[in-house]
């Protein structure tokens, strides 16, 4: 029974990365975004329904979210 070796690759082939160096960079600032957010929920004084905890914060952290995406489909 022989056995199929496989072949070893070659110096001057140039394995191509799935993430550039870009979506990598855009990667971090939408975890950036998110973490801002979440920031921007978090309080101990004040009123718990002003505008900031209950409409800008969840629309940074979707608005965040929405770029991760964007940042991993990026070709």
């Amino acid at each position: 029974m022989a056995l199929k070796q496989s072949s070893p690759v070659k110096q001057d082939e140039k394995v191509e990365m799935v993430f550039t160096k870009k979506n990598y960079q855009l990667l971090l600032i939408s975890i950036a975004i998110v973490v801002v957010g979440f920031i921007l929920m978090i309080g101990t004084t004040g009123d718990i329904y002003d505008m900031r905890r209950t409409l800008l914060a969840p629309m940074v952290v979707l608005f965040g979210f929405a770029f991760g995406i964007y940042a991993i489909l990026k070709k």
